[in-house]
């Protein structure tokens, strides 16, 4: 089984290992909370407390052999800033902090225990559960409390567009019932232990959406998740510097059918993307019913989307291929996805006004970087109608390794087969791309995301532009040209 260890740096690379230590970063220091979120005439709710465990138990469930005062826990942090009556404090590894370093603060504070790997001075040992592993022990925390979950689970993976999909099914759901879904991105492995010691109890349902870069991660993931229902909802070669071959990929995202119940689980399955038949064999192996969907084979009644481009379009199908999963009515579904918009740097629209007057179309695609998203998001503004120009702001494209001058090349090739009228480059890696466009195409070069944002407000935006601006968010940090953006120009 995967064994899951925080970033060793002989595994990633220097983009990888930013993007993981931020992401790490945020399970300690941003604020787990309950909060709400309006889409639509939906309300969402996150967070929440577990249902209590004794010490008792808790020392059963996590393997360990202390001796623990008797107490009992509604909710599990990793925040020492988060410490309040009832809490379990996770002490977890980083490359630059480790949570062990807080434990006598979190306990005075008033948390009940903490869990940690070995008897920190200054605090009452009688309060501390040792565990070999904290991050395996918060795994199954994690995998106790799901057990206690009396809806549905829905799990998903893929290699692109795992987070809108989870929210888009998460906003159709709440058609027929309460829902519960991961926060933001926590697809990793400690993303989803917080997901499933966060889950509302009473909630109809829950989607738990899992992430990886490697063999055997979502193996250990959907061994905690458990789902009712598994979907992949595509195969690119994301993260291929990883493995041996982009079958390989496929085989990964396949372990999510390891966690379905025997002989009752459903699996979902992309039937139009790569290695789709490894995606069915793998589910057929683990006894699961198959629900496919693609091209030719997809929901038939009425669908009205904010987008209709091809990615939205598969994003819709998985989503009423998982209603379908669930045996129900498809219908009030396709009716809620008309309200459903797509999220900030995943896609989302803004229509602004520029200084001189006139308006610009802002496509905010700037989370993600990978080959395979790029160049969706080329197709998607190659094909959308436009009155002015269509323009492009790309960033470099990280965790590629050896491949990443050819990589860059693709997506010039994809550029110049395509009604893109100009395309910016920011970062070094992006002057490969540039150097395949068309003559016609106007090329301009950024060493990084400084003055883009004034050079296209100030020198290059008309009058019913489309602007789309793709990067990874921790290694182009594009997202910023967005912000500036947003925050320069008016809506329209």
């Amino acid at each position: 089984m995967f064994k899951p260890s925080l970033l060793k740096k002989s595994s990633i690379g220097a983009d990888a290992r930013a993007e993981k230590t931020s992401r790490l970063k945020s399970v300690f220091l941003s604020d787990f909370f309950i909060f709400s979120v309006y889409i639509g005439n939906v309300v969402f709710i996150f967070g929440g407390m577990m249902e209590k465990i004794s010490s008792e138990k808790l020392v059963e469930i996590v393997e360990s052999y202390s001796e623990i005062a008797e107490t009992e826990i509604d909710r599990v942090i990793t925040d020492s800033r988060q410490a309040v009556n009832g809490a379990l404090f996770v002490a977890l590894h980083g490359e630059n902090f480790d949570g062990h370093d807080f434990v006598a603060d979190v306990l005075t504070k008033g948390a009940e225990l903490a869990l940690v790997e070995k008897l920190m001075p200054g605090a009452p040992a009688d309060r501390q559960v040792v565990v070999k592993s904290t991050l395996e022990a918060f795994g199954k925390i994690g995998a106790y409390n799901r057990s206690l979950f009396k809806g549905k689970v829905i799990g998903l993976t893929g290699s692109a567009g795992k987070t809108t999909t989870k929210e888009e099914i998460k906003f159709a759901l709440a058609r027929y019932g309460s829902v519960y879904a991961t926060e933001g991105n926590h697809n990793n492995h400690i993303g989803v232990p917080i997901s499933l010691c966060e889950m509302d109890m009473n909630a109809d349902y829950a989607v738990i959406e899992m992430g990886m870069s490697a063999k055997g991660e979502i193996s250990y993931l959907t061994s905690l998740v458990r789902p009712d229902v598994a979907l992949v909802t595509n195969v690119y070669p994301m993260h291929i510097e990883f493995f041996d071959s982009f079958e390989g990929i496929a085989e990964a995202k396949a372990e999510i059918f390891e966690g379905l119940p025997t002989g009752g689980g459903i699996a979902v399955i992309n039937e139009d993307t790569n290695f789709a038949d490894i995606l069915v064999r793998r589910a057929a192996e683990h006894g699961a019913k198959t629900i496919g969907f693609g091209r030719n084979h997809h929901y038939q009644g009425k669908l009205e989307l904010e987008q209709t481009g091809d990615a939205q379009l598969y994003n819709a199908w998985a989503t009423l291929a998982v209603v379908e999963a669930l045996g129900l009515d498809p219908v009030p579904a396709a009716e809620a996805l008309k309200n459903f918009g797509a999220l900030p740097g995943r896609g989302k629209i803004h229509h602004l006004k520029l200084p001189a007057g006139g308006t610009v179309t802002l496509i905010d695609d700037s989370y993600s970087g990978q080959p395979e998203a790029m160049k969706i998001a080329i197709d998607g503004l190659d094909k959308m109608p436009c009155r002015g120009r269509k323009i492009a702001v790309l960033g470099k494209m990280a965790e590629l390794g050896d491949t990443s001058e050819d990589r860059h090349r693709e997506i010039g090739e994809r550029l110049a087969g395509s009604s893109v009228d100009i395309v910016i480059g920011v970062c070094p890696e992006m002057k490969t791309a540039l150097a395949c466009l068309r003559p016609e195409q106007k090329a301009h070069y950024f060493e990084n995301k400084d003055g883009v944002a004034e050079f296209l407000i100030n020198n290059l935006l008309q009058n019913n532009d489309i602007l789309l601006i793709k990067g990874a968010r921790y290694s182009s940090k594009l997202y910023q040209v967005t912000d500036a953006l947003l925050k320069g120009l008016e809506k329209a």
